[in-house]
């Protein structure tokens, strides 16, 4: 077995996290978190809070998970957030089509294509069915929207929607949230929680799930805020770039502000997160030798966001994305100001007022209501927008409009644009959004995959799971060295006062001392502490660390202290010799 067959299995038996149902023959891409794991998890999750949430100033929110229909057409969902399925017309088992080309021929990188283009490629490289080996064609070809859908009270009056990210939840309360903010730029919103994507292919554990965890966070920023002035450190971004990828270069290692000055990083914003997320991946046992920021390529790049970077881990030869960071711009706040009802700008207070010319536009609706429909609204405002760079747009004859990527043609004739001046004390404007965006689930498989290791302690073979202290799931074991004379006794007690210090315990009394030392191994287990019959002579007790296997006496009366020490990172174990 390779080291993923064996750090899987463990998973398993550790009860890290295993197939959902399984005793109803399961459902692919649903996982259960076991005791283990779902501690792991929740101490991550509390970790990024700390990191992104708390020592930031930000907020913290929790929005539902189902949302009305509306919600996601505004956002685009309904209508874009699909992937390319194919079926074998043999054995109609379907397949996510980019996956399928791209691992039958590895050189095509053929995610976020259209089925147009897709087809295009299908004509000049053969597509077999994996299950029965029958070639497939283009006539099964469908796009495949990707959100569960489902009914909201009894009848089927309101369609609704499972959220695929939580970002939306954030975006939807941004008039309410802005207010709490007292209408200050930048702030950020942050959520942590479930969503969920009908995958048309579910594989490889925890990296591609139909139910899985986000921890997403929003900042709010004005759009000419390029970011904070970057303070020079020695911390390494591991960057693979645009232009190192098309000449397939290599990752180049440059501090934040090497990156913004040679241009590599155009948003300090998005070099300053990436500094942070590095630390933090640091912290929490990624291994940083296996780890790389890659800049999407013009071709994946979302139509509204002007810069995007993955992290990506290595986990047994291939690369995984954890986390995205994005310049989403105005998009989503201009996609909710338009279909709702609410006003999502913010009005930005002037120093002093100052006199203007404004334009209005004097639209002929007779012209564009029925030309357009609903996108009049946001066509015009677009408009709107150019007029105030430019107010020689309207010698043309006519102007271009994009709107989600379609250019729309608008004769000039039917604008009918006067100027006035008036005084501004302020402007209402729609804010940008800087995203990081990190997958919990990814994340937590990432760390296990990067700390798990075999070796050889006294002679006899071990796995080990080497999980930074500070989010491991149990902090320390306590152990008695026999189940008599007293010394359970006393061990349990010093478990139950371990565990009112605030400290995760596990207390184990089966098998010999080897063994037990070995399931802590396996598990992460950082300390355990073990009471023979030297307690009674002297109140020690042997404290041992797990990936030295070192052990010192230490008393008892000390013992929550010196736990919590190094649980905070006030010492290190090697200094306690």
């Amino acid at each position: 077995m390779t080291n993923i067959d064996v750090l899987n299995e463990l998973a398993k038996r550790r009860g890290f996290f295993f197939s959902a149902n399984d005793s109803y023959g399961g459902l692919a891409g649903f996982y259960a978190y076991g005791p283990m794991g779902a501690a792991l998890k929740s101490n991550i999750e509390n970790s990024w809070r700390t990191k992104f949430v708390i020592e930031e100033g930000h907020f913290e929110i929790s929005t539902p998970t189902i949302s009305p229909s509306p919600v996601f057409k505004a956002s685009g969902h309904l209508d874009g957030f699909d992937d390319l399925l194919i079926t074998c017309s043999t054995c109609e088992i379907s397949y996510r089509a980019d996956h399928l080309l791209g691992s039958q021929h590895t050189l095509l990188q053929s995610s976020d294509v259209s089925a147009k283009e897709f087809k295009k490629l299908l004509s000049k490289y053969s597509l077999t069915c994996p299950s029965c080996k029958n070639t497939l064609d283009d006539s099964t070809l469908q796009e495949f929207n990707l959100m569960f859908a489902t009914k909201v009270g009894p009848g089927s009056q309101t369609p609704g929607y499972l959220r695929p990210e939580t970002a939306q939840g954030i975006f939807v309360e941004f008039p309410r949230l802005s207010d709490y903010a007292r209408g200050k730029l930048p702030f950020g919103v942050a959520q942590i929680g479930t969503s969920y994507r009908n995958e048309i292919s579910p594989r490889k554990g925890l990296t591609r799930l139909r139910e899985f965890t986000q921890a997403e966070l929003e900042l709010f920023i004005h759009p000419t805020d390029l970011g904070p002035e970057i303070t020079p450190t020695t911390t390494k971004l591991p960057l693979y770039s645009v232009s190192q990828q098309e000449s397939n270069g290599d990752i180049e290692f440059v501090t934040p502000t090497e990156a913004i000055d040679e241009n590599i990083i155009e948003n300090r914003w998005l070099a300053y997160y990436l500094e942070l997320s590095t630390n933090w991946y640091d912290s929490i046992g990624i291994d940083l030798t296996r780890f790389r920021y890659r800049q999407h390529m013009p071709s994946e790049l979302a139509h509204y966001a002007s810069d995007c970077w993955d992290a990506e881990v290595e986990i047994d030869g291939d690369w995984i994305e954890i986390t995205g960071f994005a310049h989403r711009g105005n998009y989503d706040l201009s996609k909710h100001n338009t279909h709702s009802s609410a006003d999502f700008t913010m009005f930005i207070p002037l120093d002093e007022p100052q006199e203007k010319l404004q334009t209005n536009l004097n639209p002929d609706m007779g012209y564009f209501g029925p030309t357009f429909g609903k996108l009049t609204p946001e066509i015009l405002s677009k408009i709107d927008e150019m007029a105030s760079e430019d107010s020689t747009i309207f010698d043309s004859p006519e102007l271009s409009v994009e709107i989600d990527g379609t250019t729309h043609s608008i004769p000039s004739e039917y604008l009918h644009p006067t100027t006035e001046k008036i005084t501004v004390t302020g402007e209402r404007i729609l804010p940008h959004v800087i995203e990081p965006s990190f997958g919990i689930d990814r994340i937590i498989y990432s760390i296990l995959a990067h700390t798990f290791h075999e070796d050889t302690i006294d002679g006899e073979a071990r796995s080990l799971l080497s999980i930074p202290s500070s989010i491991s799931p149990i902090f320390v074991g306590v152990f008695p060295l026999l189940t008599r004379d007293g010394l359970d006794t006393v061990s349990q007690d010093i478990a139950s006062n371990l565990r009112t210090s605030g400290l995760s315990v596990l207390y184990d009394e089966s098998g010999s001392i080897g063994k037990r030392y070995r399931r802590q191994d396996e598990v992460g287990t950082p300390f355990c502490v073990t009471v023979d019959h030297q307690y009674f002579e002297d109140q020690t007790v042997t404290l041992r660390e797990r990936n030295s296997a070192m052990q010192i006496r230490i008393d008892v009366d000390s013992l929550s202290t010196i736990l919590e020490s190094l649980r905070n990172g006030s010492s290190i174990f090697s200094d306690l010799k």
